[in-house]
Order: structure tokens, then sequence, then C-alpha cells
């Protein structure tokens, strides 16, 4: 790309919840990047693909033909939110997570998860 010419913007990158969803897992691959490197794979692979599919699941609903199709992905990705936390909540009990990095995480979360709520709600409410 030339310095003048602007970058195409695909239209599920124009949502704000594919642009938190993609904050918060900045975030926690930041957490697991500090974790010590030969403990506890497994759980930190969970965590990764878990966060990684909402911002996932975001852009690939916004691809579909059907607005239920969308509501669906963006269900999937609320789900996949939720495991996070979960994961999160093991991750504190395990001290390897800090409060304050939960708290953060949680705040993050709480925030999108209510984001997706509201588009799903919408979504809901435009068809009828």
């Amino acid at each position: 790309m030339g310095g003048g010419e602007e970058r195409f913007v695909f239209p599920f990158e124009k949502l704000e919840v594919y642009s938190l969803a993609i904050d918060l897992a900045d975030a926690i691959f930041e957490l697991l990047d500090r974790l010590p490197a030969n403990k506890h794979h497994r759980m930190i692979g969970q965590m990764e693909a878990a966060v990684a599919s909402i911002a996932q699941n975001i852009a690939e609903g916004k691809g579909r033909q059907y607005r239920k199709e969308f509501v669906q992905f963006l269900s999937i990705a609320e789900g996949s939110l939720f495991e996070v936390l979960a994961l999160g909540e093991l991750f504190s009990r395990r001290r390897l997570f800090s409060e304050a990095d939960m708290n953060r995480i949680r705040g993050m979360a709480e925030i999108l998860d209510r984001k997706l709520r509201g588009l799903i709600n919408n979504l809901h409410d435009s068809k009828r």
C-alpha cells in the first residue's frame, strides 16, 4: 500500500463488539505470555482458543447471509466469553493471574458481554 491509500475495512471490523473482543484477546495473550513455559500447557491452550474464538465467531457471523445465523454466531461468541471467565477463575485460584489482572479481565468481559447481549437483542427485535 502506498502512503495515501486507505485500508479496506471489512464489515465485521466496524462492529464495536469485534474491537472489544480483540482488545480482550490481546490483554489475555499478554497475561499468558508471562506464565511459566513449562506449566499448564492444556489450560493455556484452552484459554488461547476460547479468547480467540470470541472475535472469530463475531467475524464469521457477520459474514453470514441471514440474521438468524449471525445471532447464532454471536451466541457462540458469548459462550466462549464465559469459557474465558471460567478459565480465568482457575488461573486466578492457581495464582497464575493476580487479583488485579482478573479484575481488569472481568471488567473488559462485562462490557463485551453487555454489548454482545445488546446486539443479539437488537437483531432479534429488528426482525419483528
